[in-house]
């Protein structure tokens, strides 16, 4: 009787610790503090290139879990233009460095030339490479971007155009 209650005892324990452990590691995957993994959405300010006389450029990125991600502007529909999809990795602590590329669209000079051209056709594509430091708390990152852009040809036709991003971690906020 005596050894049926301390192995009892002992698988108890035991169930408690892989409890425990079970609901520490979900606990950490929501802990922000060094993870760039979600949505954000930010102030991009090129100081180089076409880009920099816009002075209200916003975009969001969506950094997925396994090194994909997702990036879009408040800009993207001038003209219409898709979101820029890329990769994404860790370069060290609270750093990490993004490669993305969307495509660029012909901008006609009338109406009619976008019914007979069909729409807005390509021209060629943007390559955005950024270095990003996660803030402290994980819930914001600042970062330095560069932005290259390619003819339909594949040919460079802006080279290191510059810019500075401030993100904010999307959060669902508490009621």
């Amino acid at each position: 009787m005596k050894k049926r209650t301390f192995i009892s005892s002992v698988l108890s324990i035991l169930i408690i610790i892989l409890l425990a452990s079970i609901l520490f590691s979900c606990s950490k995957n929501k802990n922000h503090t060094d993870n760039i993994v979600g949505a954000w959405k930010g102030k991009v300010q090129f100081k180089t290139g076409a880009f920099a006389e816009i002075k209200n450029f916003e975009f969001m990125w969506v950094f997925n879990s396994g090194g994909t991600m997702t990036e879009s502007s408040n800009y993207d529909g001038v003209p219409p233009t898709p979101p820029a999809y890329g990769i994404w990795k860790k370069t060290g602590e609270k750093q990490y460095e993004a490669r993305y590329e969307f495509y660029l669209t012909h901008v006609p000079a009338a109406f009619e030339d976008l019914v007979k051209d069909g729409g807005f056709s390509p021209v060629g594509y943007g390559v955005l490479y950024e270095k990003i430091i996660l803030s402290a708390d994980g819930k914001s990152y600042s970062s330095s971007i560069q932005l290259d852009l390619f003819d339909q040809a594949g040919i460079q036709t802006a080279f290191k155009d510059e810019a500075t991003a401030e993100a904010k971690r999307m959060e669902f906020e508490s009621k």
